[in-house]
């Protein structure tokens, strides 16, 4: 299972509110459509989003699973609803779940794999979580 790390607020925003579009810069490689990912919360916030909330206070941790279920090139704005941005691609999430107890981890970018503990770590809480 691989991991994609995202700057908070995003990455909260992903599994604890309504954000299901990821805008990049890169297209999803053909390989990662359709898989379940671990989400990580950057070690660094985005000082410049203007998100507030909930849960938007973790670093360094794996903090949701999802799958990536479409990629496409965006020419204008909210075609995925308000969280997706203009002229970027748009990865479109599933089956978001947040983990009840955040995985400390060091990222990296781009897909990086984690560590098998913080993998069976984030199934286990995958399977505890009440759908």
């Amino acid at each position: 299972m691989r991991a994609l790390t995202i700057r908070q607020p995003w990455a909260g925003a992903i599994v604890h509110q309504t954000k299901r579009v990821e805008n990049r810069t890169w297209k999803l490689p053909a390989a990662h459509h359709g898989t379940r990912i671990l989400i990580h919360a950057g070690a660094q916030p985005d000082r410049d989003a203007q998100v507030q909330g909930p849960h938007l206070d973790v670093f360094s941790a794996i903090v949701g699973i999802a799958t990536i279920t479409d990629c496409h090139w965006a020419d204008e704005w909210d075609c995925c609803g308000p969280w997706a941005f203009n002229q970027t691609y748009h990865w479109t999430l599933g089956d978001v779940i947040a983990l009840p107890e955040p995985i400390p981890a060091k990222g990296a970018l781009g897909f990086w794999t984690p560590t098998e503990e913080a993998v069976n770590a984030a199934l286990r809480q995958d399977t505890a979580v009440a759908w």
